[in-house]
């Protein structure tokens, strides 16, 4: 990846004013059009949104876009839209036990609608605040519900001399109990927002469980087994390598084996997965700021966590701009599928959307992008200044490929937002058009909404605010 140290948020904002304008134009589109009986809309076939049934786990990026827009341009309509919709719709979300996505779908519709109100965005009113909380506080303990012990008691750090944490449990992914994803890592999203507003999970004998202990658990568990740190291993030990999941047998606890449910093999890396990954350990280390050091002492510690995220989200990272990135910042789906090789040294040109071979993945740059702009305002404001600045500006410069033609959808028959992002490529789900050989041209709710998320950020950043999640 070839990183522009010359762009700043200011100079992008006339590129995210055009993506909030379009936008606008596509979220109304796909409200109009979509009947909810159909569940919920996951990608578009021909530019039009469809659904695909395996989980619900995209109705939150759905009315999230309205909350994000609202942010952004002021359209009170958009917050009309969004409220009405998270009243209706959602509250199946905050009990669904059967998923490990509630940090997607209700952080970004409850969340987005309390965080708009504490920051003075929207009036006050103490019951609609008592109502997204008590959603938030419901859908962080329903998550950390869905938990699945390993064998391992020992703390284990990728940072040599670190006194480390325990990767002693996870939060399990719809595949069941034996399967720890990737993805998951954003969804923690949900268990220490719930811990900040003093929730815990109860079980029998009215015994507690710690949330944000639990986040740093699943953490901990993700980074030893799902990450890979250039330590020997196994084979194919490359340091920011990430499998999408990781398999244990649940008799005893103890690891089994690398897998991939939506990448090629678990020896390549997913890049979407990845993106999970980059952007969940850097909203993580932000989130710790805020978290006394005596509430991390049960855990091992604030440095012992701090450098277990940092040392993952830095690798992840790396790996990402180093390892298979193209050069304008947009990565293919996979690092290295089956015909990879036939696109020659890739890393060295711009993504090519329109290539024979294997597609690219939008969806997986605007996630990552967002964390790439944490992480390095972090590492700023932690004096690792030079180190901030690479990875801020890799986030400005995936930012600068996307919100432009080819990836932006200026089309307004077209109802995404973000184009050439893919959804499953192992069981061909994504809609391949006439006289194309891989899939293009096609949107997805998460890459929408991740898409926005990041021009939101970006804005705010240009008018030296910011904002997280929290």
């Amino acid at each position: 990846m070839k990183i522009n140290a010359a762009l700043t948020p200011a100079k992008l904002q006339k590129k995210t004013t055009r993506v909030f304008e379009l936008a606008g134009q596509k979220i109304r589109a796909v409200d109009a059009a979509w009947d909810p009986a159909q569940g919920t809309p996951v990608f578009t076939v021909k530019g039009r949104y469809t659904s695909r049934g395996w989980t619900e786990w995209t109705q939150g990026f759905q009315f999230g876009m309205a909350f994000l827009h609202f942010d952004a341009t002021g359209d009170s309509a958009m917050l009309k839209l969004g409220r009405a919709k998270t009243v209706k719709l959602m509250a199946s979300h905050v009990s669904h036990t059967g998923v490990h996505d509630h940090g997607f779908n209700n952080v970004s519709t409850y969340g987005n609608l309390r965080r708009l109100m504490l920051e003075g965005k929207i009036p006050f009113h103490q019951d609609e605040l008592n109502f997204t909380e008590l959603a938030l506080k419901a859908s962080g303990a329903v998550q950390a519900a869905r938990y699945a012990p390993t064998a391992y008691r020992a703390p284990w750090s990728p940072v040599a001399g670190a006194a480390g944490v325990v990767p002693g449990g996870y939060v399990y992914s719809f595949n069941g109990p034996q399967s720890l994803f990737a993805d998951t890592i954003r969804s923690m999203r949900s268990l220490v927002v719930a811990h900040q507003l003093g929730h815990a999970l109860m079980g029998e004998g009215d015994k507690p469980t710690n949330l944000l202990h639990r986040a740093i658990e699943h953490a901990a568990t993700t980074a030893r087994f799902n990450v890979f740190f250039g330590a020997g291993r196994d084979r194919y030990d490359v340091r920011g390598r990430v499998a999408h999941e990781s398999v244990f047998n649940r008799n005893d606890g103890q690891f089994r084996c690398p897998s991939s449910q939506q990448g090629y093999s678990p020896f390549t890396t997913w890049t979407r997965g990845a993106a999970w990954l980059i952007c969940g350990y850097a909203e993580q280390l932000e989130f710790l700021d805020t978290v006394k050091g005596s509430a991390l002492d049960a855990v091992g510690g604030r440095r012992a966590v701090t450098d277990l995220f940092l040392a993952t989200a830095r690798a992840t990272s790396d790996y990402y701009i180093d390892g298979y990135s193209a050069k304008d910042g947009v990565p293919y789906w996979d690092s290295c599928a089956l015909q990879t090789h036939q696109l020659g040294n890739f890393t060295t040109k711009n993504a090519d959307p329109f290539n024979a071979h294997e597609p690219v993945d939008s969806s997986a740059a605007a996630i990552a992008a967002q964390g790439f702009l944490r992480l390095g305002n972090y590492l700023a404001a932690h004096g690792e200044k030079a180190a901030g600045k690479k990875y801020f500006q890799a986030g400005l410069t995936i930012a600068d490929t996307l919100f432009a033609e080819p990836y932006l959808a200026t089309d307004k028959k077209h109802q995404g937002l973000i184009l050439h992002s893919v959804y499953h490529r192992p069981n061909g789900w994504d809609h391949i058009a006439k006289g194309q050989k891989v899939p293009n041209g096609e949107s997805s709710m998460w890459g929408d909404y991740h898409a926005l998320e990041l021009a939101l950020l970006i804005s705010r950043l240009a008018n030296g605010k910011y904002y997280t999640f929290f």
